[in-house]
């Protein structure tokens, strides 16, 4: 107990720990609307090309949230527009994207800066290096994404579980999905910071998937998530500090822990 009080004596880990929660739950929350639509890559997608925003930002030695979270809100949008085209679809239209997004990033690391720490921490996480600017910015926006989606909860839930006869019954369907995009962007964003572009995605997919191991509603199944995210969250950063490993991969790992322990509960009922 006194290591752990000692651990939150830090500044860097009570930044750390506070979007952390926040960042979590976001991702939990969409994240189970992304899974039941068959939408869960999105996520990996959008951290590639959140990597090439924040890669370009490095190099012009701009601010680098304030330069990717736009840049990878209109590509969010980008995408829904082109998986709902006839000729690219899905999973095609993320590849197109993600990889083209990730390229830019590379080349433009290459020629400029190199591959320095802070690329670096975009790259694989490194939330215990949250600066207080970019602390606020992330709470701010997280608070933003979570009232959304309460607000809304309603009209997300039909259209994730039956997006026709939502569009028959007058509700606006495209501009609800266009909604998931944009906080999915918002969310992917602010936790590349904490996973790395490489496992952001892990955020997104695992607590939603334990959750509907054990659960059968559609309120459950968030709660539940929730619930998950936010303690594999905790879980992964206090191992990260006390065995000083990656935290990211730290977290991806109590999650994969926990989808485990769910699927053999859910296999017992």
């Amino acid at each position: 107990m006194t290591e752990i009080l000692h651990m939150l004596s830090y500044h860097f880990m009570q930044r750390a720990l506070i979007v952390g929660v926040l960042v979590s739950l976001c991702a939990a929350l969409l994240g189970v609307s992304l899974v039941l639509k068959r939408y869960s890559m999105i996520g990996d997608g959008l951290s590639h090309v959140g990597f090439g925003a924040l890669a370009i930002a490095s190099a012009l030695h701009l601010a680098p949230l304030a330069v990717a979270v736009p840049v990878v809100v209109v590509t969010a949008v980008l995408l829904l527009r082109l998986s709902e085209s006839s000729r690219v679809k899905g999973d095609a239209a993320i590849a197109l994207i993600s990889s083209s997004a990730l390229a830019i990033g590379v080349i433009s690391v290459s020629v400029t800066t190199g591959m320095n720490t802070e690329v670096s921490n975009y790259m694989f996480g490194s939330i215990l290096s949250l600066s207080r600017s970019d602390a606020v910015l992330s709470v701010l926006l997280s608070v933003a994404v979570l009232v959304l989606f309460i607000l809304f909860y309603p009209r997300l839930f039909a259209v994730t579980f039956d997006e026709s006869f939502a569009r028959a019954t007058g509700t606006r369907a495209g501009s609800y999905n266009m909604l998931l995009a944009v906080l999915t962007a918002i969310t992917v964003v602010l936790g590349m910071r904490m996973m790395g572009a490489l496992l952001i995605s892990s955020l997104i997919i695992f607590p939603a998937l334990s959750a509907m191991r054990v659960c059968r509603s559609f309120r459950a199944v968030i709660l539940c998530a929730a619930a998950i995210s936010v303690l594999c969250f905790l879980i992964g950063a206090v191992a990260s500090y006390f065995l000083e490993t990656p935290t990211g991969a730290s977290i991806v790992v109590a999650n994969l822990l926990c989808f485990a322990g769910f699927s053999l509960a859910g296999m017992k009922n």
